[in-house]
């Protein structure tokens, strides 16, 4: 089984094994270029960086230090994803993450888990679920997304929540567990324009 083939099979929320040698060896790569990118300083190579990292990323991506991720290759961000420090996203299945993205300081994705039965874990078992985040969200400090979860367009997670369910777009929700408190509207309109020069 190539490693292709071992991500596809992963993706399917079946149980896999975790000491696969194939999955061993990428985890290591990954955390060879994340060092990598983490020790970068130049803006333009740190771009590079992360495109060589991740699955796939838009335009103008930034991560700062220190990154962390299990593979990398099943990363996908669109156009401005911003990640703060100390971010760990644990791609076991795809994570897709939308345009104009932020995430505050350790934020953490993780789309796997261990298996319940102690034997099974033990011996590597464990299964994961995709993780997707939409265009236009905000994941404030400390935020935790568990598998299988969605984030809808313009949503915000507040500091310290750990989301285990779905979130629709366009509200704002915190809490462990993560519940929505309320849509965002019109009302939280403030008028900034930073070409207004009363807005420095």
């Amino acid at each position: 089984m190539t490693l292709a083939e071992k991500f596809a099979y992963m993706a399917t929320g079946k149980p896999y094994n975790d000491l696969d040698p194939l999955l061993v060896q990428a985890r290591d790569q990954a955390t060879l270029k994340a060092n990598a990118l983490n020790a970068e300083d130049d803006s333009g190579r740190k771009k590079k960086l992360v495109r060589q990292l991740f699955g796939s990323a838009g335009q103008a991506p930034f991560v700062n230090p220190n990154f962390r991720c299990e593979f990398g290759q099943n990363i996908h961000v669109g156009d401005n994803f911003y990640a703060n420090y100390d971010c760990t996203i644990l791609d076991g299945a795809p994570v897709t993450i939308g345009d104009d993205v932020l995430f505050g300081p350790k934020v953490g994705l993780y789309t796997s888990n261990h298996l319940f039965d102690a034997r099974e874990r033990q011996l590597g078992g464990c299964v994961a679920k995709p993780i997707k985040v939409g265009n236009h969200c905000w994941l404030g400090a400390n935020v935790s997304v568990t598998p299988g979860v969605t984030i809808g367009d313009n949503t915000i997670i507040g500091a310290g929540s750990v989301v285990t369910h779905d979130i629709p777009a366009n509200v704002i929700a915190a809490g462990s567990p993560a519940k929505v408190i309320r849509p965002i509207t019109d009302q939280d309109k403030t008028g900034f324009d930073p070409h207004n020069p009363k807005y420095r």
